[in-house]
């Protein structure tokens, strides 16, 4: 017999520091008028282009983002640094991106009413690992004081929907009884801050969900995994080159291409509709009509992508509530962002309702996760 699964508990950490359009742009903008006096003399005679200043009108048309939240704010808005200033830690201590994975784990193990016993394993799913071992996940592991086995993975953007599934054939095969998937992005220190069209886009956070056997499931908001589905297809448009083999440069200062770089433009018009046909092929699959979807959690990474993807699904401008937005207040989390519109967005549905969980990204890669409210 085939082990149904479920979502019983997700978590969210949320860093102290906000950042609003308006300190972001107030900083970049001193940075351009600094630069540009430095270098009035070759962006006279034309050897040097002069940089554009950045604006709150230009983000939010651009993104729909309002505001971000972030591990270090003072080297961020400082137009002299422009990049987060996070001390590492002697290794006899608990890493920074572990810590934020630590308290979004624990608090989805409270809302599932589970303890580190009761769980076999940990998956730590995110774009911006803080080293390549050990791993993240058994860190994380180590800390929550769970037996059994960790590791990580990383799929960009769409990490946390590779991880559900891999965590979820895990269990119906029987190799765990629960398993975590914590996923945390400090997105902030892999963000050009002095890129005009980027330096907007990125926020801090933590995400985590408990994934078990749903026949024994006790929250009172566990979700029934239908099923799941992923897609990756190669493309250089969204590209990080920042490796150990390639590290910056002696003045401390990371290359432009070995921090995101994307182009826009050809994400949009290649993911989009990439993504809408995914869903609409996967719903199809399982005999769910797009209009029995009750909501639609989708990657947060910019308001006009999402809504031309909810449109398209539904066929139809989305009610409120149907395609949750929650970028303006977090940006974009990278593979945290539909876990976060999820974790805050779902306790409202009722029992048997269907909903489908959607991430995408670099990679190219998408997943998608079809879920049922149980009762």
């Amino acid at each position: 017999m085939t082990t149904s699964v479920a979502i019983s508990g997700t978590g969210l950490y949320t860093p102290p520091n906000a950042i609003s359009n308006e300190e972001l742009v107030a900083a970049f903008n001193t940075f351009v008028r600094r630069h540009n006096d430095a270098h009035h003399a070759e962006i006279a005679d034309g050897t040097m282009p002069a940089l554009t200043e950045s604006s709150v009108e230009f983000i939010v048309k651009a993104s729909g983002i309002k505001s971000r939240y972030v591990i270090d704010k003072t080297g961020t808005l400082d137009p002299a640094v422009m990049t987060p200033r996070i001390p590492e830690r002697p290794n006899d201590q608990i890493s920074v991106l572990a810590e934020i994975g630590v308290a979004a784990a624990q608090q989805a193990m409270a809302k599932a009413g589970r303890t580190a016993a009761d769980i076999d394993g940990v998956i730590c799913a995110a774009s911006n690992m803080q080293r390549a071992y050990p791993a993240m996940a058994i860190e994380i592991q180590f800390a929550l004081g769970i037996q059994g086995f960790a590791f990580d993975m990383n799929v960009a953007c769409s990490s946390a929907t590779f991880g559900i599934q891999a965590a979820a054939d895990m269990i119906r095969a029987g190799h765990a009884r629960a398993l975590l998937v914590v996923n945390p992005e400090i997105c902030s220190g892999h963000l050009n801050w002095r890129d005009r069209d980027s330096h907007f886009i990125f926020g801090d956070v933590a995400t985590a969900v408990l994934l078990e056997a749903a026949d024994v499931a006790e929250s009172d908001n566990a979700w029934e995994i239908v099923d799941t589905k992923l897609k990756t297809q190669f493309s250089n448009n969204i590209r990080n080159n920042f490796g150990f083999l390639n590290r910056t440069a002696p003045d401390g200062v990371g290359q432009p291409d070995k921090l995101f770089v994307q182009e826009g433009r050809k994400v949009f018009k290649e993911v989009v509709p990439m993504v809408a046909d995914m869903i609409l092929a996967h719903t199809g699959e399982r005999g769910i009509a797009p209009t029995q979807l009750k909501r639609l959690w989708l990657h947060q990474a910019n308001i006009n992508m999402n809504d031309f993807i909810a449109r398209r699904v539904l066929g139809r401008d989305p009610v409120a509530g149907e395609s949750p937005i929650i970028l303006d207040e977090y940006a974009n989390t990278s593979s945290a962002g539909s876990i976060i519109a999820f974790h805050k967005y779902s306790e409202d549905l009722s029992a048997g309702d269907l909903g489908l969980i959607c991430s995408f990204g670099a990679g190219y890669s998408a997943g998608t996760v079809i879920v049922r409210k149980l009762a």
